[in-house]
């Protein structure tokens, strides 16, 4: 039950004075639904109003506040013209312009002969001063109404600054003083101030270093919500850790099937690998464990080798991706070991329907299935297992941890968790989002293996880039050819991806594929097929190839306007080839003129195929807002804290909920009592659930 001091915090934006249902929804889209949503949008810039030059001297440009003399108003009677008063001081004369400028309004608000205090933008036109639209006009005994520094809020179309800031004063009347959750000596060696004034000092900025994320305030803030997250993960993890478990260890005869049909040995990161989760599982402690490898490392075997284990144990396994076009690639990759294994396997995805749906889920209930294989399909509550032991998790971060414990709670007892991705994912990031899991890494790749020579062009050279292809082709090579990423439209992309397609098809011949996200299932794996087979020799594509398509006879990989697309995706795509024995090569074309982030995103590209010095670059250069956008979906997004600049905070939080709940493991004490309130104020509340059910 949420605290009841923490209850108008939690009220809905609309609860505020002058918050109809239109700005209800304008707010919503930039912060959200709840005055606590306010609180947390901290200000992105500051408006300075302390200026007060005489208008001879004023600054072009600059917005200044000045005490003006009305002298009169100009109505225009041409409705595209805008509605001007003629003001002026001791020194000069200035006008006020108004477009669509209403003159009732304006007669009261600007009287002539009257003096005003008014605040906006210099500007200078035609050799006359010039202010459009003044922010303020006040009369000057009521100078104090005029703010002489202002908090700037993020916008979208529609919705007034002044009712966002407005809004935001609303909510912060709302917060009340809260018992300090921190450590008393850590906020008096940090300098911090606590949450209540840390907050009202970030929400009054009266010049551009208040905004700086290192401010003692918003360092502070940052602390709490990764506190919140470190204590959250940690409660989670002590949940699964104590709830019932079973041990699951076999003689290895599957195991052993399997691998004596594969044309290579394990490396030793893959053996450490199944060292660890053969401990995990063999133990009465329920598994929960990060497999971490880079493209092509060799994930996949190294889980459904865990997978035989349970199989061999008498239980089952699931092995769940996040899209159909890479659990039918996980099923075809794996059917050649099943057999060998002497195990049967079977495939849902949201395409499986009607008789064949209910043949599998009938013998996945009986237990005649071992390893189920499929996408969200699986959380579905007709999904039974006989007993199911093992659930293996693929490219984690598109799932959450709700996901997670939903799968794992379709065992009798909880089943272990293997969870996988191939996102290198930055050390910091990977504290916040798997606290609550242990990690094993893969490092470097699999034997036979050869770099991805990575070279970077510039669009002039799209010529040579298709008379390279044509050679290649002509020697039976294979290429992908990636079109550039529009994030605003779908439709874009695809109509760039279809002119790309049709260039190639006059310059190359007939045997080039395009697939994107529009096209339906059956129709994008025939054309997956037939590259797979050979057919065709270029695959002309919208990023839908960037995770999981395997076909290690492509051996050249060419992605247009390269500097559109983040580090993660660059080093995604290019782990599309490489996957054969043969020479591989990326080509990253750009259109200049090249920002400074995209020239080193390029550059990094071309000095190193590693993918975590990848990730950890991309955390530097776009901070981590970005890196928890769409792509990452299951990994926390931060209102307060900005991992790039706040990481070396994340260490110190994550050591000071350990000793919090070695302390008080079921925080009753005044500071358990304290770091309750502040799970409940981040939106952790199935945390403190954890805390009373055990």
């Amino acid at each position: 039950m949420r605290p009841p001091i923490l209850f108008p915090l939690f009220a809905e934006t609309r609860t505020l004075a002058g918050i109809g249902p239109k700005l209800q929804k304008l707010i919503a889209r930039v912060a959200g639904t709840k005055l606590v949503d306010l609180v947390f949008q901290l200000p992105t810039g500051v408006v300075d109003r302390s200026y007060r030059p005489s208008l001879a001297d004023a600054e072009t440009g600059r917005i200044a506040t000045v005490l003006l003399n009305v002298l009169d108003h100009l109505p225009s009677r041409i409705r595209s013209q805008p509605y001007r008063v003629r003001c002026s001081d001791e020194t000069a004369t200035i006008e006020l312009v108004f477009f669509h400028g209403d003159a009732d309004y304006l007669n009261r608000s600007l009287p002539p002969r009257s003096r005003r205090l008014v605040s906006g933008r210099i500007e200078r036109y035609g050799g006359r001063l010039q202010m459009p639209h003044p922010d303020y006009i006040v009369a000057p005994d009521e100078a104090s109404q005029l703010p002489l520094h202002e908090p700037v809020y993020p916008l979208t179309e529609g919705l007034p600054a002044k009712s966002m800031a407005k809004a935001v004063r609303g909510a912060l009347d709302k917060l009340p003083r809260l018992d300090d959750w921190l450590d008393t000596s850590l906020r008096k060696s940090r300098g911090w101030p606590d949450f209540f004034d840390a907050m009202q000092a970030a929400h009054a900025p009266s010049h551009q270093g208040d905004l700086d994320a290192n401010t003692p305030a918003r360092q502070r803030l940052a602390y709490d919500e990764l506190l919140a997250n470190q204590l959250a993960l940690l409660m989670i993890r002590t949940n699964m850790r104590t709830g019932k478990g079973r041990s699951v260890k076999s003689a290895g005869e599957l195991r052993a099937r399997a691998l004596s049909t594969l044309p290579f040995q394990l490396t030793d990161a893959q053996r450490g690998a199944i060292a660890e989760i053969d401990a995990d599982m063999g133990s009465e402690a329920r598994m929960l464990r990060l497999l971490q490898g880079d493209v092509g490392s060799g994930k996949t075997i190294v889980a459904f080798l865990a997978l035989l284990t349970s199989i061999e144990a008498g239980a089952q396994g699931a092995l769940m991706a996040p899209t159909e076009i890479l659990a039918r690639q996980h099923f075809a990759t794996l059917t050649p070991l099943a057999l060998a294994a002497g195990i049967r396997m079977a495939l849902l995805t949201g395409r499986e329907r009607g008789p064949l749906r209910e043949e599998t889920l009938s013998a996945l209930a009986s237990g005649e299935i071992n390893l189920l294989v499929g996408t969200h399909a699986l959380f579905s509550e007709d999904v039974t297992f006989k007993d199911l032991a093992l659930a293996v998790i693929d490219e984690q971060h598109r799932f959450g941890v709700h996901q997670r414990m939903q799968l794992q709670g379709k065992g009798q007892v909880r089943a272990d968790v293997l969870v996988m991705t191939a996102t290198p994912i930055p050390r910091t990031l990977a504290l916040t989002a798997y606290g609550d899991m242990d990690v094993s890494r893969l490092i470097g790749r699999p034997p036979g293996r050869k770099p991805v020579e990575t070279r970077v062009l510039p669009a002039e050279r799209l010529e040579e880039v298709i008379d390279h292809l044509r050679r290649a082709i002509a020697r039976g090579a294979r290429a992908y050819w990636v079109c550039p990423l529009v994030e605003e439209s779908e439709k874009i992309d695809l109509a760039a991806a279809e002119e790309r397609a049709a260039l190639l098809k006059r310059e190359l011949g007939e045997k080039i594929g395009l697939v994107h996200g529009r096209m339906k299932g059956p129709e994008r794996d025939q054309v997956m097929a037939r590259f797979k087979s050979g057919e065709l020799s270029v695959l002309v594509a919208t990023t839908v190839i960037e995770v999981g398509v395997d076909v290690p006879e492509a051996t050249i990989m060419v992605v247009e306007h390269a500097e559109r697309f983040g580090l993660a995706q660059l080093h995604q795509l290019r782990g599309r080839v490489g996957r054969g024995t043969g020479r591989s090569s990326c080509l990253l074309i750009y259109h200049p003129p090249l920002g400074e982030t995209a020239r080193a995103r390029l550059k990094i590209m071309r000095e190193t195929d590693d993918g975590f010095v990848i990730a950890e670059e991309d955390l530097r250069l776009r901070g981590a807002g970005e890196l928890l956008g769409q792509r990452q979906s299951g990994l926390p997004a931060f209102r307060l804290a900005d991992l790039a600049v706040h990481g070396d905070l994340l260490p110190v939080a994550r050591q000071d909920a350990e000793l919090a709940l070695s302390r008080d493991p079921e925080l009753k004490s005044p500071r358990g009592e304290a770091l309750r309130v502040l799970l409940y104020l981040f939106g952790r509340d199935e945390a403190v659930r954890y805390l009373r059910t055990g």
